[in-house]
């Protein structure tokens, strides 16, 4: 059994086929999806699903990319929606400096305010990191999260091994996806072999980030299976005992779902 703990199965790529990669999933032995919001619309969207599909959760959130237009009223909004039963996290939320979609104070007001309301509503958070590890790593320190137990996951993980270790130590998670069975992930990959075996999760951020063999077709839930596989084998392991390790880790930090 494994979790997707990162699909984004609202986005149109998924629209003709959605019921399809929701039991390919599930014959995969992916059980339970979690799909991030991108924004307000977006985390309408987002619920539609969670009450749809009998697996699949959802996390509430502005991804940084969405911040440009931020109002702090939008706390409150995001409060309400994180009242649904299948809501398990804030998120995506972050920053981004790789795009120039919003400017970095709204971005850093943004987070840290969800931050804030992550911690007051007891949720983890699903955390963006582009190209932006110093501020990502200084607004967590700062924030009521840091050093919670189960405080969130840093999603998609792709920097290096000295924010690896800032974010383990406040009680966060790692999020591994597709790249790391890329020919040339090699940093990546020592990265997942040093990280705690109890601090590791898998996703596949669909219909983003598709592994190895599947590189260059859209991505879906039922291939995390190919991230775990790899994980297992830089870490020198089996495939099962990883997974198990992935899944338990993906239910202690979403514990809503559990």
């Amino acid at each position: 059994m494994l979790l997707d703990t990162h699909c984004h199965l609202d986005f149109e790529r998924f629209d003709d086929d959605r019921d399809a990669v929701v039991a390919r999933a599930a014959a995969a032995g992916v059980t339970r999806i979690i799909i991030p919001a991108l924004d307000l619309q977006n985390c309408r969207t987002v619920l539609q699903l969670a009450d749809q599909y009998e697996g699949v959760y959802t996390a509430v959130g502005i991804h940084p990319n969405s911040s440009a237009a931020w109002q702090d009223d939008w706390v409150g909004i995001l409060r309400d929606l994180a009242r649904h039963e299948k809501v398990v996290a804030v998120g995506e939320i972050g920053l981004d400096y790789h795009w120039d979609d919003s400017p970095k104070e709204v971005q850093h007001r943004a987070l840290a305010l969800q931050l804030e309301l992550a911690a007051e509503l007891e949720l983890p958070v699903i955390i963006h990191n582009r190209e932006s590890s110093a501020d990502v790593i200084r607004l967590l320190r700062e924030s009521p999260l840091a050093g919670r137990e189960n405080a969130g996951v840093l999603h998609s993980f792709s920097a290096d091994w000295g924010t690896a270790v800032a974010a383990l130590d406040m009680g966060f998670y790692l999020g591994f996806t597709g790249p790391i069975t890329f020919k040339k992930a090699d940093d990546l990959r020592e990265i997942a072999a040093k990280a705690p075996l109890d601090r590791i999760l898998v996703e596949t951020d669909a219909p983003f980030l598709t592994p190895h063999p599947y590189r260059g077709k859209r991505n879906e839930p039922a291939y995390v299976a190919y991230v775990a596989e790899k994980l297992a084998e830089v870490r020198g392991m089996e495939t099962a005992v990883l997974a198990h390790y992935a899944t338990q880790n993906a239910l202690r930090l979403f514990s809503k779902i559990g």
